[in-house]
């Protein structure tokens, strides 16, 4: 029979301190009811779980009754030897009990095809009790998809997939049909969606009945220059990365949408029903990837976003907003309900700072501007803010609150570095 407790090594600082009155101690926490100490087990990576019940025989065995399990590959040195855990841990745990939250995370580089689907099979096994879902994995997870939607139960579903590259043709294909009746919150990297049949647009979101959160990171779209997030009860959308040529608009039927949260460089355009629902955006270059013309996309977004009462912009965004030709002189017909206006200070993007220099080199066709640029950079830690970007964008809303964030969150009243 295996024995899981005794098969895992005790790192030394983790073990019970001894003293003299040991004898006399009381042992407050294992006296709390099983219910508060599982809750505080599910907390933990399982194999830290099964390690924290080996110090008191009071605890040993909670392990296999814990209704969470977090299976990542960090904690091991090998696959083979996460592969044997994994295992044993399925094996061990306490069927009676439910399982409501399933975490694997393996990014190394091997092909964990195996201990996956032993892992899906288990969450499978449970699927009018297993509620979040999430699988961090290297290679193709396409032939587990039709087996995790027998899970019914999810509300949240968390799917990443690494190493396949970053061409379209290389991303896992993300079903067209896939039918999960009681999920709320849906988190996708690196996926291609595929187009609707006879249509120029990809609609991967519709079936989702009460999706609130959609988070999309490195995603695509397959034979089709348009993405379509269609859905009567998302609030929340995140972008993340998904500066790609393969679809240049973004179409929101999407009522209920609140939120707008993207990280990366704009590159398709926003268009819908929607837009004059957003109340909030938040947009952070992150990483900077020139595809297109970005400045004039970000122009748009706050064009069409023209009912938001919060902005939250990075410094880097309102550089690449600057090149606009003559951005000054336009006249926004958006923005009249801004509230609260907030720049968040970086340091400079890689790529970001070159494109800036070579776009102000060919607008201005000075080499002095760019030079200028470059001194000022040289100087501040952060990117700069544009001189006279903060009144363009306040010029309907003037008693709008604006703060500063700088990059360790810490809010500053003023001091910042202005062009």
């Amino acid at each position: 029979m295996f024995n899981l407790a005794h098969d895992i090594m005790i790192p030394p600082n983790t073990k019970r301190a001894k003293h003299d009155d040991n004898d006399n101690e009381e042992d407050r926490l294992s006296d709390l009811p099983d219910c508060v100490l599982l809750h505080i087990l599910s907390f933990l990576n399982s194999k830290h779980a099964v390690q924290t019940c080996i110090l008191s025989p009071r605890w040993k065995n909670l392990w296999k009754y814990i209704p969470t399990l977090k299976l990542h590959s960090s904690e091991f040195r090998t696959a083979k030897k996460l592969g044997m855990f994994v295992t044993k841990i399925l094996t061990l745990r306490d069927t009676s009990t439910a399982l409501h939250a399933l975490n694997f995370k393996r990014i190394a580089s091997f092909e964990p095809q195996r201990t996956l689907k032993e892992i899906v099979n288990y969450a499978c096994s449970h699927n009018t009790q297993l509620k979040r879902l999430g699988i961090s994995v290297k290679g193709d997870i396409g032939i587990i998809l039709p087996r995790i939607s027998s899970c019914q139960a999810l509300t949240s579903l968390k799917l990443a997939v690494y190493g396949k590259g970053v061409s379209n043709c290389e991303r896992t294909l993300f079903p067209k049909h896939l039918n999960f009746p009681a999920l709320t919150s849906l988190d996708l990297s690196n996926f291609a969606f595929c187009a609707n049949d006879n249509a120029d647009n990809a609609e991967p979101f519709s079936s989702f009945s009460r999706l609130n959160n959609l988070i999309i990171s490195r995603c695509s779209v397959r034979d089709a220059s348009i993405l379509t997030i269609s859905s009567a009860t998302i609030v929340h959308l995140t972008m993340c990365g998904n500066s790609s040529s393969d679809f240049t608009k973004i179409e929101l039927s999407a009522p209920s949408l609140d939120t707008i949260t993207f990280y990366g460089t704009p590159s398709q355009r926003l268009y819908g029903s929607s837009l004059s629902s957003v109340k909030q955006v938040n947009i952070d270059e992150d990483i900077f990837i020139r595809i297109g013309e970005p400045h004039l996309i970000l122009l748009s977004w706050l064009q069409d976003l023209d009912n938001i009462k919060s902005l939250t912009v990075t410094a880097g965004i309102l550089q690449i907003l600057s090149l606009v030709p003559d951005l000054f002189n336009i006249k926004l017909p958006s923005l009249h309900h801004l509230k609260s206006l907030k720049v968040k200070l970086k340091p400079h993007p890689h790529g970001l700072s070159s494109y800036i220099r070579k776009e102000v080199v060919y607008k201005y066709k000075s080499r002095k501007e760019a030079h200028k640029i470059r001194l000022k950079e040289a100087d501040e830690p952060y990117v700069i803010i544009p001189e006279g970007i903060v009144d363009f964008l306040l010029q309907n809303s003037p008693s709008a609150e604006v703060g500063i964030i700088h990059y360790m969150s810490k809010e500053s009243a003023g001091n910042y570095p202005v062009g």
